[in-house]
């Protein structure tokens, strides 16, 4: 929080509970807690205590962060899935109503704010490789506040699409590797030398 606590930023609780888990505000925050937002509305949805919302991302940006705590999607549950294009893309879905819906940005940002001049002049520093830390940070707030105040429809596309259930986290019984003795999620155990069955980095090992 170091470099928003002298902002005059209004901040909502639910996007201080997303800095405080990812560390600062940035606009790549801004970004997963809109995607969060909109879609705890189109979805009725409320956080995942389990496995009942689930968030398909294609890039692990910054943005991840927000619907981590705002969905309830975490990698340890299993209902976040990170496919990792480089895309500014978010599926969410519900699988007690059967409706998902697919979140993405399909144009360039431009800044629309009140500090345009101040903006322009920090982007070409940062463009130009010349911005001090104090002026990076500067450019990140200029830019949050800006994605917080346009209309969701300006930010990103939306689109219902059909509903296909993705499988739940799989559970498997432990083994023990036959070479380094650690305990392995016997599904990803790797079968070599007469069948012996080995975690994943010792079977490379032995290529």
């Amino acid at each position: 929080m170091e470099h928003t606590e002298n902002t005059k930023l209004n901040i909502p609780d639910d996007l201080k509970n997303c800095i405080a888990f990812h560390g600062h505000l940035c606009p790549g925050l801004v970004y997963g807690y809109r995607v969060a937002k909109e879609a705890i509305t189109r979805l009725e949805l409320k956080r995942s205590r389990d496995e009942e919302v689930v968030a398909i991302c294609e890039n692990d940006s910054c943005a991840v962060d927000a619907l981590q705590v705002l969905l309830g999607t975490t990698a340890g549950k299993g209902n976040f899935i990170i496919k990792n294009y480089g895309k500014n893309a978010y599926t969410i879905l519900n699988r007690s109503s059967k409706r998902v819906y697919r979140f993405s940005r399909n144009k360039h940002y431009q800044y629309t704010g009140k500090h345009k001049k101040e903006f322009d002049r920090l982007d070409k520093s940062m463009s130009s490789g010349t911005a001090t830390e104090a002026e990076k940070w500067r450019l990140k707030i200029l830019k949050s506040e800006d994605l917080l105040s346009k209309p969701f429809d300006d930010v990103f596309s939306t689109r219902e699409i059909k509903f296909v259930e993705p499988p739940y986290a799989p559970l498997a019984r432990s083994e023990s590797c036959a070479k380094c003795g650690e305990m392995t999620m016997s599904t990803k155990m790797v079968a070599i030398d007469d069948d012996k069955r080995v975690c994943i980095p010792c079977s490379e090992d032995a290529e």
